[in-house]
Parts: C-alpha cells; sequence; structure tokens
C-alpha cells in the first residue's frame, strides 16, 4: 500500500515524511533490536499538540490508553515529545528516546505493529441545518458544492479523499487544508472541522477520530458520515486498522502490550467511545482485533 494513501492525521504524514529517511532495512533491524528499555517506565512517543490523539496536557484519548496500560505494566508514562511531521519515527522511536507510539497503522513499515484495536474510516462532515445527506463519492452534489479535503506536507500531496474527487474529476471546487497547519494554534489540523462549522465550505472529508470528536465539541451541530465506498477503485482504502507501533526487535514489549489491549479491550472501547471515534469494527461485533 503506498504511505500517502493512509490516515492524514498521523499515517499519511508520518509515512509520507518518515519513510524518506529510514536506513536500509537491514541496518535499522540491528539498531533497533539492541536498544534497552529502562525498567519502570513505559516511554510513549506523542505529538504534544494533536487532540484527539495526544496533547501535552494528557487529554488525548491516546494518553489515557497509554495511561491505562501503564497502570497494568506496573510503570509510569514518561513521554517524548515531537511534533508529528518530517523525522517523527527518526528522532523518537527509531533513536532509542521512546519505545512505543500509541497509534500507527496495521503493518506499518517503520515499527513492528500489535493487532488493531481499532478500525476507523473517513467521513463526510456537513453542517446539520444544511440537511446535505452525503454519504458516497458518487453523489452529484459533490459537483456542485464547496469540498474541503486535507492534504499533506509541505509538498501538498494528497490525501486518499482527493484522489477519489479527481477521478471523478471534481477539482475546481475542492479547498485543501494542510494537515501540519500554524502549530502555534492548539490541534491544527482541526481547522478543516471550523471550516464546515463557519460555511467556508460545504462538505469536508476528514480523517474520522479527528472529525467525530470536533464536530461533538462544535458549537454548530455537524453530521459525521462514514464514507462509500470503503474501497476505492483500483484499490484506494477509506478504512484503516490502527495498531501501536513498538520498535522491530523488541518482541517481549510488543507480546505485553498485545495482551493487555485483549485484557483491556472493553475499558479500550469506552475510551475511543468517549471520544467519539468512529467505528468500523463494531458494525461487525469485533474491536478491531
Amino acid at each position: 500500500m503506498s504511505s500517502r494513501f493512509l490516515n492524514p492525521l498521523f499515517i499519511c504524514v508520518i509515512c509520507v515524511s518518515a519513510c524518506s529517511h529510514q536506513a536500509p532495512p537491514s541496518t535499522q533491524a540491528v539498531a533497533d533490536a539492541v536498544i534497552t528499555r529502562p525498567a519502570g517506565v513505559l516511554r510513549v512517543c506523542a505529538d504534544p499538540n494533536n487532540l484527539p490523539f495526544s496533547n501535552q496536557r494528557g487529554e488525548g484519548f491516546e494518553n489515557k490508553i497509554a495511561e491505562l496500560l501503564a497502570r497494568d505494566l506496573g510503570d509510569r508514562v514518561e513521554y517524548t515529545w515531537w511534533a508529528q511531521r518530517r523525522g517523527f519515527f527518526r528522532n523518537t522511536l527509531r533513536a532509542g528516546a521512546c519505545d512505543i507510539v500509541m497509534g500507527v497503522p496495521a503493518g506499518f513499515e517503520m515499527a513492528s505493529t500489535t493487532r488493531p484495536y481499532y478500525r476507523s474510516t473517513y467521513v463526510f462532515l456537513t453542517r446539520k441545518d444544511r440537511h446535505l445527506n452525503i454519504a458516497s463519492f458518487d453523489d452529484p452534489m459533490l459537483k456542485k458544492l464547496k469540498i474541503g479535503v486535507q492534504i499533506i506536507g509541505d509538498d501538498f500531496s494528497n490525501a486518499p479523499p482527493a484522489h477519489a474527487l479527481s477521478r471523478r474529476n471534481i477539482i475546481d471546487n475542492v479547498k485543501g487544508f494542510t494537515v501540519y497547519g500554524d502549530y502555534n494554534q492548539p490541534n491544527p489540523p482541526a481547522r478543516i472541522v471550523d471550516a464546515v462549522a463557519q460555511g467556508d465550505v460545504d462538505v469536508a472529508i476528514v480523517w474520522g477520530p479527528l472529525a467525530g470528536y470536533f464536530a461533538k465539541q462544535s458549537r454548530v451541530p455537524l453530521d459525521v458520515v462514514p464514507v462509500s465506498p470503503q474501497i476505492d477503485q483500483p484499490f484506494l482504502p477509506f478504512v484503516f486498522d490502527i495498531s501501536m507501533g513498538v520498535r522491530r526487535g523488541d518482541q517481549d514489549l510488543k507480546d505485553q502490550v498485545e495482551q493487555l489491549l485483549e485484557k483491556r479491550r472493553g475499558d479500550i472501547d469506552r475510551i475511543l467511545q468517549d471520544y467519539h471515534i468512529p467505528r468500523v469494527d463494531q458494525e461487525k461485533g469485533g474491536s478491531g482485533a
């Protein structure tokens, strides 16, 4: 799977940027394996300004899940803070500054990933008072509405929604919102949600956890509807399994975390529900494992 077709908030940003810096696989695998973790500490790599995922005040759902895991491990949580931009993995997990990233795509090549603990989707985000009821990329209304999409990085790479719209010749009415944004503002990627609430765009296509959380914070009622199709042909996915990532070679930590993900499945599901994370896996009666 091409790294640029992943979750724009963490997955796309980090895959697009970090993969350009990784060492040759054989060299990096050896380097990862020899790093020793300190006892009594769960060292987490995280962004200090990226709700609903994490922030420096510990208000994100990934912060809450990290605390939950640490309690069962008998550890305290210690953070290495780094903006989830170019070089995140190189300067945190792979440098040995921390030992786990709380949200990565299943099978992510820059880490050893656990079994998924949730599965989410891109969504259509609109104002409730507009009654647009958009649920599909094939809705003819999209040719007439002003559409917000997320773009990635300094080179304005396209996230999956932009590719899906372009394939349908929906181009001139599309406005891009960079996921990097102004880091002096709280939670820079949330500006696309603000644009919907303020009427700057009619509809935005947003990674579900971001949309679900900030839609609930909005003073203007917003509709959050999973996109359709889940996979656009020939292969452009909009639904992703999310795992935790540890350094390659740290099988002990991976095993411990996977055991706790199973043991604390109900608690983790409740945290995700509290943050209004859209869950595709729950439609099938599971929790992403």
